[in-house]
């Protein structure tokens, strides 16, 4: 069988130093940092990197008992539009366990609990200008509790079919990286229930 894997062109990456010689705080906000590096590169030229620096963030995908997928939906000012997303938040500090931060969201914006929540997947959503790394986990047995919203949270719950939530997905009306990303992972998995 053939490899499915080819490299298909190489530097060599695993010989390469990179050295950060500066990093300067531009700006610190309630939840990121805006900082600029100077960073020498391999050949030695130095070069000016933007990024955004974050402590981190959970998210959970919650599953009802009858299989659909619980949503959120709720206005970001960033895009300046309601999204449609799954439960998530930043850590409350960089100790806090990413799948505390995840029971914490289920609660304060879906109004749920859990005793059974595993661990989905992880993803960087903005590697090229920030280290935002979410964890994402996967909920099911869901209890409904009261909701806990934060002073300026205003969000509707929504129950999805996961087939119609993959359509929306590949339709672009659900763009959100961590929502797109739990949705296509539960949806393989749950597809491939060998894996």
């Amino acid at each position: 069988m053939e490899d499915k894997h080819v490299l298909l062109a190489q530097d060599d990456l695993e010989n390469m130093k990179i050295t950060r010689l500066k990093r300067t705080e531009i700006a610190k906000g309630t939840i990121i940092t805006y900082c600029h590096d100077t960073i020498k590169a391999p050949n030695g030229h130095i070069c000016d990197y933007d990024f955004i620096r974050h402590q981190g963030a959970a998210a959970v995908l919650p599953i009802m008992d009858d299989g659909r997928i619980l949503l959120v939906r709720q206005y970001r000012n960033a895009i300046d539009r309601f999204a449609l997303e799954i439960p998530a938040g930043g850590l409350d500090g960089p100790d806090e366990p990413t799948i505390d931060a995840a029971k914490r969201e289920l609660t304060e914006e879906a109004g749920y609990e859990s005793d059974d929540i595993s661990f989905l997947v992880s993803i960087y959503p903005t590697v090229a200008y920030g280290n935002e790394k979410i964890d994402i986990y996967l909920a099911k047995g869901l209890k409904k509790v009261k909701r806990d919203l934060d002073p300026d949270e205003y969000i509707n719950v929504e129950a999805w079919d996961l087939d119609e939530l993959a359509k929306l997905i590949f339709e672009g009306k659900i763009q959100d990286a961590k929502t797109v990303s739990a949705v296509m992972a539960y949806y393989y998995k749950f597809k491939n229930s060998n894996l």
